[in-house]
C-alpha cells in the first residue's frame, strides 16, 4: 500500500484552470438515474468480469512478491478522500511516482499487460459500488495534484481519460527536469478543461458511448497531441510540439471534442 503524503500542499491554479463544475454539470451528471445506472451496469456485468477479476489477481499473486491489489488515496467528490483499489502492476519495491512515465515504471512481469488493457482499473468497479466513483467521470486524482475541488464523482472513464489514455508515452518525452511543471501547467488543465465540457453537456447516451469505445479502446492519439497543445506555452520546449490548431482561444475546447468524432464527441455537442 502507498502512502500518501497528507501534508502535501495544493497547487494553486494556473491559467487553464476552469470553473466549478458546481455550475457546469449537465442534469443527467448530477441525476440519481447516472448512480442507478452505475450500479445497474457493474451488477449486471459481474457474471463476465469476475472470471476476469480472479485470473488478473491470481496472476499478479503468482508472477511477483507483494499484495495483489495497489491501494492509493484519491479525491473524491466534495473534497472527499477515499481508498481507489487497482491490481498491482508494479514491483512492490518500485519507487512510486506522483506523475507516471513510460520510463519511470519498475513493472511486474503481467504489469504491462494489465495497463495495455486497463484490467489493473477493474477493482474500482468496487469503488462505484460503494458511491466514490462513477462509470464515467473525471479520473480521482491525487491529493497534491487537486486545482480544482470536484463537485461529482470521479470516474473509472471519462472525456480527459479517453483523450489521455496513452498519456505515459506522452510524458516520457518530457526531460525530467520539467516533468513535473509540464503535468501541472499543460497535462492537468488540458484534462479539467475536456472533463468540464463533457460534464456540462453529458446525456445517458453519450456516457453509454463513452463507456463502449473506452471497452474497445478506441483511443485517438491525435485529440491527444491537440488538447496538449493548447496548453503548451507555460513550459515552451519541454516536450515536442503537435501542429497548432488554427482556432481562436474562445473555441479551443471544440478543437479536443472535435477529434472525438466517432466516439464521445458527436454525442456531447449534440447537447443543449
Amino acid at each position: 500500500m502507498t502512502v500518501v503524503n497528507q501534508d502535501a500542499p495544493v497547487v494553486p491554479r494556473t491559467r487553464g484552470d476552469v470553473l466549478p463544475l458546481r455550475r457546469r454539470l449537465s442534469p443527467w451528471s448530477r441525476s440519481t438515474a447516472k448512480r442507478v445506472f452505475d450500479c445497474a451496469c457493474v451488477v449486471a456485468g459481474l457474471p463476465f468480469l469476475v472470471p476476469v477479476l480472479v485470473v488478473s489477481a491470481i496472476a499478479v499473486r503468482l508472477t511477483s512478491a507483494g499484495p495483489v491489489f495497489f491501494l492509493q488515496e484519491r479525491i473524491g467528490r466534495h473534497g472527499r478522500p477515499f481508498t481507489i483499489f487497482k491490481f498491482r502492476t508494479m514491483t512492490d519495491a518500485a519507487t512510486h511516482h506522483s506523475v507516471t512515465t513510460a520510463g519511470n515504471q519498475q513493472f511486474t512481469p503481467v504489469g504491462p499487460f494489465l495497463r495495455r488493457w486497463k484490467l489493473d482499473e477493474l477493482p474500482q468497479l468496487l469503488n462505484v459500488l460503494i458511491g466514490d466513483m462513477s462509470l464515467v467521470g473525471p479520473r480521482p486524482k491525487m491529493r497534491e495534484h487537486v486545482q480544482v475541488k470536484p463537485l461529482c464523482r470521479p470516474g473509472i472513464t471519462g472525456a480527459a481519460t479517453f483523450v489521455f489514455a496513452r498519456e505515459e508515452m506522452l510524458l516520457d518525452r518530457v526531460p525530467k527536469h520539467n516533468l513535473l511543471a509540464y503535468y501541472h501547467d499543460v497535462v492537468l488543465p488540458a484534462k479539467r478543461r475536456i472533463d468540464s465540457e463533457y460534464m456540462a453537456r453529458a446525456t445517458f447516451a453519450s456516457d453509454l458511448k463513452l463507456i463502449v469505445d473506452s471497452v474497445l479502446r478506441r483511443w485517438d492519439d491525435e485529440a491527444l497531441e491537440h488538447a496538449v497543445s493548447l496548453h503548451s506555452q507555460p513550459v515552451a520546449g519541454s516536450v515536442k510540439k503537435a501542429p497548432a490548431p488554427t482556432t481562436g482561444a474562445e473555441g479551443t475546447h471544440v478543437v479536443v471534442l472535435s477529434h472525438l468524432e466517432g466516439a464521445v464527441a458527436e454525442q456531447v455537442t449534440s447537447v443543449g
